[in-house]
C-alpha cells in the first residue's frame, strides 16, 4: 500500500515535475505532459507507461496494475490500485511513467540499467 502523500512526494521528486488539476483528479506533469494522475475518491493512480512496461507490470501484478479498460489503455494509460500495490513496485512503475513522458535528457537521469 502507498498513501496519497507518498504518491505526491514521489511524483514531485522528479526534476521539473509539477502538480496541477486535471478534471476531477490531480495530475503530475513534466514539461506540461502528464505522466501520472491521482484519483483520491477511487484510491488509485493512473500512469502513462510504454506498451512493454504496461504489459510487464500488469502481468506481474494482476488485479493491482492493469490497462485502463478502454481505448486509453491501448495508449499506455495504466491503473494502479493504491491499497494493494507494494511501494517498491509503485516507485518502479512511476519511474517508468516519468521516463516515458520526460524529455530524453531528463529521462536519462532516472533510467535504470
Amino acid at each position: 500500500m502507498i498513501t496519497f502523500p507518498e504518491v505526491t512526494s514521489l511524483a514531485l521528486s522528479y526534476e521539473l515535475s509539477d502538480e496541477a488539476a486535471h478534471f476531477e483528479v490531480i495530475s503530475f506533469r513534466v514539461k506540461n505532459k502528464i505522466f501520472a494522475t491521482l484519483n483520491k475518491p477511487e484510491n488509485r493512480a493512473c500512469l502513462k507507461l510504454s506498451a512493454i512496461d504496461q504489459d510487464v507490470f500488469s502481468t506481474t501484478n494482476p488485479g493491482i496494475i492493469f490497462p485502463v479498460p478502454n481505448a486509453w489503455g491501448k495508449y499506455g494509460w495504466t491503473l494502479v490500485n493504491l491499497k494493494k500495490v507494494r511501494k517498491a513496485v509503485f516507485k518502479d512503475a512511476l519511474n517508468c511513467a516519468y521516463c516515458n513522458v520526460a524529455p530524453k535528457v531528463l529521462a536519462k537521469k532516472y533510467q535504470v540499467g
